[in-house]
């Protein structure tokens, strides 16, 4: 059962100031919680586009969203192909776009996938899958120093140079297939009085793992440049995050968007054509409530950011920060 608790619904539906008529997009349709929640305030005249690379998922948000099957189109997709896959459906803009990143509670909790250190099971930690390129194939092949690279920047993991250094000789020895046996070795790596604050020890390096295998600060720093453009003007985006590195590719794609560009000194007044293409709607992000908090414990790193589009995207407004296996 794919019972997934959406985060921050109620304040992300608003933020997208839903059209009964419009066209939206939820680039990351999960349980179907916020898409249920968009479909509720559109009219037989509005069309929710869903998408989502996980079988599971989709299989188990189309049950649940029958009663709306005449306003939503399913696609089985990573929202990296957010343009093309518009293009393919004859949509050219649309009204809002929301994205819910991270890792769902059901993909957690079916050991199976083996995104979690509290569950045996074979490495693997991919969102589609249907891919081919797995947590085995990170833990066993990729070099040392790029291990180091993704357990501290994306797992902030202060231990990375010996945990790499543990795994890379016991992978000589023989090949690393399970998470226990993963979790064993940083455990083994890590120093004792370092195990034993801060949470599992083993959480920041599959934190990182996961990232790594589905490419997922490159994809989203791709898809919001695709979303800035595929959005109409009065159009929104909204964006929930769950970790910091997340929360900053968005935040500084968001000041870019929505900041005026450097012009000379002598010019007094900014010239229309170079104002920027959106402005903030969120100066903070919004974070849950006490209240869903309390429900959901999962939901306590979770920031919501919105924007809104007031004029024709420009390419010079694209993000900077590239970001990629």
């Amino acid at each position: 059962m794919f019972d997934h608790y959406s985060v921050l619904k109620k304040e992300a539906v608003e933020g997208l100031q839903i059209q009964p008529e419009g066209t939206y997009v939820d680039c990351t349709l999960g349980g179907g919680g916020h898409s249920e929640a968009i479909c509720e305030q559109l009219s037989t005249g509005g069309r929710l586009i869903a998408f989502d690379q996980d079988e599971m998922a989709l299989e188990a948000a189309t049950e649940r969203l029958k009663p709306h099957h005449d306003k939503i189109t399913f696609v089985h997709a990573n929202f990296k192909e957010l343009e093309s896959q518009l293009e393919k459906l004859g949509i050219k803009q649309v009204d809002g776009i929301l994205f819910d990143l991270g890792v769902s509670s059901p993909q957690l909790d079916v050991k199976e996938r083996g995104f979690s250190y509290q569950n045996d099971a074979p490495l693997d930690m991919r969102m589609n899958q249907q891919d081919s390129f797995s947590a085995y194939q990170v833990i066993n092949e990729w070099p040392y120093e790029k291990l180091v690279r993704i357990f501290f920047q994306y797992g902030e993991e202060k231990f990375s140079k010996q945990i790499a250094r543990k795994i890379e000789t016991k992978r000589e020895e023989q090949p690393i297939e399970t998470t226990f046996e993963l979790v064993d070795i940083i455990k083994d790596a890590i120093p004792a009085p370092a195990r034993r604050k801060g949470g599992h020890p083993a959480k920041r390096v599959f934190q990182a793992i996961r990232i790594a295998v589905n490419d997922e600060l490159g994809v989203f720093s791709n898809a919001l440049d695709q979303a800035a453009r595929s959005v109409s003007v009065n159009g929104r985006i909204a964006v929930i995050t769950f970790h910091s590195l997340e929360d900053r590719i968005c935040k500084q794609a968001f000041k870019k968007w929505s900041s005026n560009p450097p012009v000379p000194k002598n010019i007094p007044i900014i010239p229309e054509e170079k104002k920027p293409p959106f402005k903030l709607i969120t100066r903070k992000p919004i974070v849950p409530e006490e209240d869903e908090l309390d429900d959901n414990r999962r939901s306590r790193s979770a920031k919501l950011r919105i924007v809104e589009k007031v004029k024709e995207w420009t390419e010079e407004f694209k993000s900077d920060e590239r970001w990629n296996k």
